[in-house]
């Protein structure tokens, strides 16, 4: 395997997409300070990728941390499923107690099982656990998307060790995007997909009434989608570029071959897209399930329809409260398991959360947009090319119709 990326050279150098449209309208909520996800107090991420000389290998993980003593203080979360194609693994035990306690990693629809493997190795090796000592529980969170165009499955080279090396690397530093981590080898509205990110500040108040900014950032492994469809703040940017390539195809047989050979793929299996929203704001698990829900509306507005082969899974989580867990093992007993004993929360109140809802279709908007203006061309498996969105013919377009 190779560290050499596989994507090809071009004229055009990539932007987030306010970089490339600095006067363009994204909500009502400004940015965090990175715009990415790490924005969230105490959040921490790695994005790595694996390549192969040959081309044929183009996949990655990414690790999310969703804080340092995850593995004692549980984050409240909840997930929604806006279309189930998809695999998001310790979901179960989320919806049944609300609790996250594990890491999450993101990567291809073939490496679950080692990136499950992994997170157990990670957590035995992080809690110095003796051979033969395991006296905790932890089901290890693991979502993916299917990278089968651009990357050869067969391989399996996700390891284990990668898992362990993400975990063991993450960092508060902007989330890298584009062709990275387990967004490498993705595909996002017949253009170069994969990973991005984003974040957004809300005011409120804290539990005694003072005034308290919260985050919500999040993280997309952008993989779904159909060309026509894309939309940029409403402007029909997917339906232009597709009827410009329609155009050249009739002039050019290999455009005209490459571009019918992406649509069978396409439309054999649309895609899928995970999101991860995390904020710092003290949110329930049910709140957190709604707050969830709101990354459908950031995709319905790039173009996503969750159409059925797709697998559009969404997770939210808190770090606005720490809820103890392990607390109670075959030779622990911190508390009684059958004596009923109060720990005190802090809880938005409903009334007021709207806010956080719109920071949450918002950052999940923007998220997809960096993918794909971050990601490259890529030649993969099979000789297979996808070309990188157009920033500077999405730049003309966008100042024509906005």
């Amino acid at each position: 395997m190779s560290s050499t990326s596989n994507t090809t050279a071009s004229n055009e150098s990539r932007r987030r997409l306010r970089d490339l449209l600095p006067n363009l309208h994204l909500g009502y909520w400004r940015p965090g300070p990175l715009n990415s996800l790490t924005d969230v107090p105490g959040v921490l991420v790695h994005t790595q990728e694996i390549f192969a000389d040959d081309g044929a290998v183009n996949t990655g993980v990414t690790s999310i941390l969703p804080r340092t003593n995850w593995f004692h203080n549980a984050c409240y979360a909840g997930i929604f499923s806006f279309n189930g194609s998809g695999e998001m693994t310790g979901s179960h035990w989320i919806n049944e107690t609300g609790l996250l306690h594990s890491p999450i990693v993101i990567t291809n629809s073939f490496s679950v099982g080692a990136a499950y493997q992994g997170i157990y190795e990670y957590t035995i090796k992080a809690q110095g656990v003796a051979k033969g000592n395991v006296d905790w529980f932890l089901l290890p969170v693991v979502a993916e998307t299917f990278d089968g165009y651009l990357n050869d499955l067969t391989q399996f080279v996700i390891k284990p060790e990668h898992i362990v090396k993400g975990l063991e690397s993450v960092t508060s530093d902007r989330v890298r995007e584009g062709n990275v981590g387990g967004g490498t080898g993705m595909i996002c509205h017949y253009f170069k997909g994969g990973t991005g990110s984003s974040s957004r500040l809300v005011d409120g108040f804290d539990s005694k009434g003072e005034a308290k900014t919260y985050t919500v950032g999040a993280l997309v492994q952008a993989n779904y989608g159909r060309p026509q469809h894309f939309r940029i703040a409403g402007v029909p940017v997917g339906r232009i570029l597709a009827q410009e390539a329609d155009e050249a195809a009739k002039s050019n047989p290999a455009i005209k071959m490459a571009y019918d050979a992406l649509e069978k793929e396409k439309n054999r299996k649309d895609g899928s897209i995970i999101v991860i929203i995390a904020t710092d704001a003290p949110l329930s698990p049910i709140q957190l399930q709604r707050l969830a829900k709101r990354a459908t509306v950031g995709i319905s507005r790039v173009g996503g329809y969750g159409h059925n082969p797709s697998g559009d899974i969404f997770l939210a989580f808190s770090t606005g409260n720490e809820i103890p867990v392990q607390s109670v093992s075959m030779e622990r007993r911190a508390v009684d398991p059958f004596k009923p004993t109060p720990i005190t929360v802090d809880l938005v109140d409903d009334t007021t959360i709207n806010g956080l809802f719109e920071a949450a279709a918002d950052a999940t908007e923007e998220s997809i947009y960096n993918a794909l203006c971050m990601a490259e061309t890529m030649v993969g498996n099979q000789g297979h090319k996808i070309e990188a969105l157009p920033l500077e013919r999405v730049k003309e377009i966008m100042e024509r119709y906005a």
